[in-house]
């Protein structure tokens, strides 16, 4: 996806904060996704000691992407599992941080409807409810099946991902869409080359991690459903020097531009295509790190890597997507985002 950046007490902030998610008194979340490695881009979230973390899959928010397991408990959603499904209604599988900004965004274009929310456990369905999102641990294929339904679930916690999204699948009713939010770390690039919606990736049977997301993604192109490709990345800014390269290449998208591209994908109906997130303004991580410390919105101060072997990244163009969408990112690139702070 993008890259989630985010700084974490007790850092300060020169000029006055901006709320970006729900990041608290003592944090300043940079909420930025970065395509990259999955393992990265799907880890589960912790709070961090200090500095600067960049990825998607958890930011300041504190909150976990969140998979529905097959063999699940059963909950009920309350007053809503006797409603009938509307036809504006929606489900999020793992409504983390990304599927909790969609829900936000989905209500303000549907108001009325019912957003509801599949997860691997009852940690979090307090905040759900708070949020407006029907929480749930079992799945409804059988009695309930939805208009749109996008999967924001990390495969870290599934023993069976392609599974999952085949049930997913089997949860939408073909009317609307059916989305999942997947890696651009399938693209065969590691020379910092350019890289768009349909270039090769790598084969399956290359690379574990990338296999589970390449066959998820075939599952869902098998019902027709659409695939948002996005990524990760983490480096800490607290440690000063990182012995990792610094000319690989990073991809950007604020998680509001994530969640923006994806709703307007869902409104498009569209079935059976892979698209691309990202602002079409490739950083390297040393040019990236120069303009957090040229900014002047820190007291602390990133110094160096000192890597000088591993893989190089991948230089993302979604032109493509963007013009098939009608889209556009409310932050055109991090520097643009660090402007507005």
């Amino acid at each position: 996806m993008g890259t989630v950046v985010y700084f974490t007490a007790p850092l300060s902030i020169s000029s006055p904060q901006r709320r970006f998610g729900h990041f608290s008194k003592l944090s300043v979340s940079l909420e930025f996704l970065s395509s990259r490695s999955p393992e990265l881009f799907f880890s589960h979230s912790t709070r961090p000691n200090l500095g600067i973390r960049l990825k998607p899959s958890s930011s300041s928010l504190m909150a976990t992407h969140l998979q529905v397991s097959e063999n699940a408990p059963s909950e009920e959603l309350g007053s809503s599992s006797t409603r009938a499904i509307g036809q504006h209604d929606l489900l999020i599988v793992g409504p983390g941080v990304l599927g909790r900004l969609v829900a936000e965004k989905w209500r303000e274009e549907y108001p009325g409807c019912q957003v509801y929310g599949q997860t691997v456990t009852t940690d979090h369905h307090e905040e759900l409810i708070k949020l407006g999102i029907n929480p749930s641990l079992k799945w409804t294929e059988a009695t309930k099946k939805f208009p749109y339904v996008i999967f924001c679930a990390p495969p870290t916690r599934s023993s069976d991902y392609p599974g999952d999204l085949r049930l997913a699948a089997l949860s939408w009713n073909g009317e609307g869409s059916f989305l999942f939010t997947s890696s651009s770390a399938p693209y065969a690039c590691d020379d910092n080359g350019a890289c768009d919606e349909d270039s090769p990736v790598v084969p399956i049977g290359r690379s574990p991690r990338t296999d589970v997301l390449l066959k998820a993604e075939n599952v869902v192109l098998d019902f027709d459903g659409c695939v948002l490709r996005l990524g990760a990345h983490a480096y800490w800014l607290g440690k000063g020097i990182v012995d990792t390269r610094p000319d690989h290449i990073l991809n950007l998208i604020h998680y509001e531009d994530a969640a923006s591209l994806s709703i307007a994908i869902l409104k498009k109906k569209i079935h059976k295509r892979i698209f691309l997130g990202c602002d079409n303004h490739p950083l390297s991580r040393q040019e990236l790190m120069d303009l957090v410390n040229q900014s002047g919105k820190f007291s602390k101060k990133f110094e160096k890597f000192t890597g000088t072997d591993g893989p190089l990244g991948k230089k993302l163009n979604n032109s493509r997507t963007r013009q098939e969408i009608g889209w556009e990112p409310k932050y055109t690139s991090f520097a643009h985002f660090l402007e507005t702070l």
